[in-house]
């Protein structure tokens, strides 16, 4: 009985009890806040295929729009708060499927190619079927180490969510008030088919990743404004907004081609340069650019 019931001794120090240990290793909030932006834009997404599915197209528009917006901020969150990580990029690429494959599709298909049967679906198929391809790509080519210093400045292809938002453009221009003849559901499959093509091709596109990275102290009262100005005039005028946007987004790929030819040029002649012993080699534009991977597909 002793050896169940021990003599009490008040002297004697309590047993302290063993340390818990942590089994999640905590997150830092700089590495949450990315993630929890693109999760928004996934949300944005999937409600803007229930509005399509209910008829709202207007909604359904506004909705992919906001993906898109949500989808260039959390890239550049990511990297203010060198919170850029593995995961995050996985989900953002799984959220861009949805948002700027599947979402954009579906729109068009409930617009009108619907009309046009077993054409129409394959039209939104292969639309969705090129982002997912794109986004797999953009995903390898993140690991390349051999990209010339100026590859960050330019997509290999048109990036989904401005392939999202400009294979919408023949619903646009039937909100401003034209004629189904003008944007009639063969030519918008025929558009949507182009787009998608647009995608999964190799032409340069501008990514714009360091544009306002920086701006000068005079700058910053002029740069507001002028934000300030283009989201009332968005607002205000929407459809306008964005077709004039998708206009001058495809007719720009051809000036962004032809630059990124002259840098690869550049490029190659001061890797000959080098090679030949040259102690001066020409320099690259673009060659102090940030080559960090970044969220924006």
């Amino acid at each position: 009985m002793a050896d169940l019931f021990p003599p009490f001794d008040p002297d004697a120090e309590p047993d302290s009890p063993e340390p818990r240990r942590r089994r999640f290793q905590a997150v830092p909030m700089r590495v949450l806040l990315p993630n929890l932006v693109t999760l928004l834009a996934l949300c944005a997404g999937l409600t803007g295929i229930r509005m399509a599915i209910e008829g709202r197209l207007e909604l359904a528009l506004g909705a992919i729009v906001l993906a898109a917006v949500l989808d260039g901020l959390d890239g550049r969150l990511a990297r203010l708060l060198q919170g850029t990580s593995r995961f995050g990029a996985e989900l953002d690429s799984l959220s861009d499927f949805v948002c700027f494959g599947v979402a954009p599709g579906l729109v068009l298909y409930m617009w009108g190619l619907e009309t046009l049967g077993s054409v129409g679906w394959i039209a939104a198929l292969a639309f969705a079927i090129c982002a997912a391809l794109r986004l797999a790509r953009f995903n390898v080519m993140l690991e390349d180490p051999n990209k010339p210093p100026f590859a960050s400045d330019f997509f290999t292809g048109v990036p989904a969510p401005a392939g999202a938002i400009c294979v919408l453009l023949p619903v646009y221009l039937e909100l401003i008030g034209l004629p189904r003849l003008v944007a009639s559901p063969a030519v918008a499959a025929a558009y949507c088919l182009a787009v998608a093509l647009l995608m999964v091709s190799k032409v340069p596109a501008f990514s714009g990743k360091r544009l306002g990275a920086r701006v000068p102290r005079d700058k910053v009262m002029p740069l507001f404004v002028c934000v300030v100005l283009f989201v009332a005039v968005l607002v205000t005028w929407p459809w306008t907004v964005l077709s004039v946007i998708c206009v001058a987004y495809l007719a720009a790929l051809p000036f962004s081609a032809m630059h990124h030819a002259r840098l690869t040029r550049d490029y190659e002649k001061r890797l000959a340069a080098n090679a030949a012993g040259d102690a001066h080699p020409p320099a690259v534009a673009g060659e102090a650019a940030d080559s960090r991977p970044s969220h924006l597909n």
